[in-house]
């Protein structure tokens, strides 16, 4: 049998040694790094699709993961070929805040990194979900008293892969950009922080 415990135990000692140096601060994003709640994510997509008539693969929001609820909604369109309204991503929002959002559980090794860097590093969240969304996600799995600086969909020119979420919470944070370390489970994230200058970590290949 896997001893769950001794098994995030082994991944945080792993975390803490690719994260250590002379950081400023520690950027996260949200879903798939902070939170396990991707599958429910990908169940609300599936969910507010079927209404519209078209069964969906839900591969493309492991793809897509990091973009905004918005631009994912275009590029589902775009692929199907279908037209969806504007309200689409509301109502997907909608799907997991109601259905899913309460149930929500922390990735426990990378919450504890979190934890354990508060105070001696500035602590940023940066997510392609709606700030309401995100600041319930991170209450519910206890994190939201200890985030300095939140940056979430729309309150930035542009999103993920661009650099302007990650520049933006360093500057909230008055941390040097090359002194930040980002935590990600999805390339369009990786590609954010490279662009910012930032170093960066994969946490779901731990």
């Amino acid at each position: 049998m896997i001893d769950i415990q001794q098994t995030s135990a082994d991944k945080l000692n792993k975390l803490r040694e690719l994260t250590a140096g002379d950081y400023e601060g520690f950027l996260y994003d949200c879903d798939g790094t902070l939170a396990d709640n991707m599958e429910a994510h990908r169940l609300s997509y599936k969910l507010v699709a079927a209404k519209y008539g078209f069964d969906l693969d839900t591969a493309i929001i492991d793809e897509l993961a990091g973009w905004p609820t918005v631009l994912v909604v275009e590029e589902i369109a775009k692929r199907y070929q279908v037209q969806l309204p504007v309200t689409f991503a509301i109502e997907k929002s909608e799907a997991f805040f109601q259905n899913y959002i309460e149930a929500t559980l922390p990735i426990e090794f990378v919450a504890e990194h979190l934890k354990n860097n508060v105070g001696k590093v500035k602590i940023g969240v940066v997510s392609g979900g709606s700030r309401k969304t995100v600041e319930k996600t991170l209450a519910v799995i206890g994190l939201l008293p200890y985030v300095e600086a939140l940056v979430c969909a729309g309150e930035t020119e542009r999103g993920k892969p661009f650099a302007d979420p990650f520049l933006a919470a360093a500057e909230i944070l008055n941390v040097n950009p090359a002194k930040c370390m980002v935590f990600e489970d999805g390339e369009p994230g990786v590609q954010a922080a490279i662009s910012a200058g930032m170093d960066w970590v994969r946490v779901d290949q731990i």
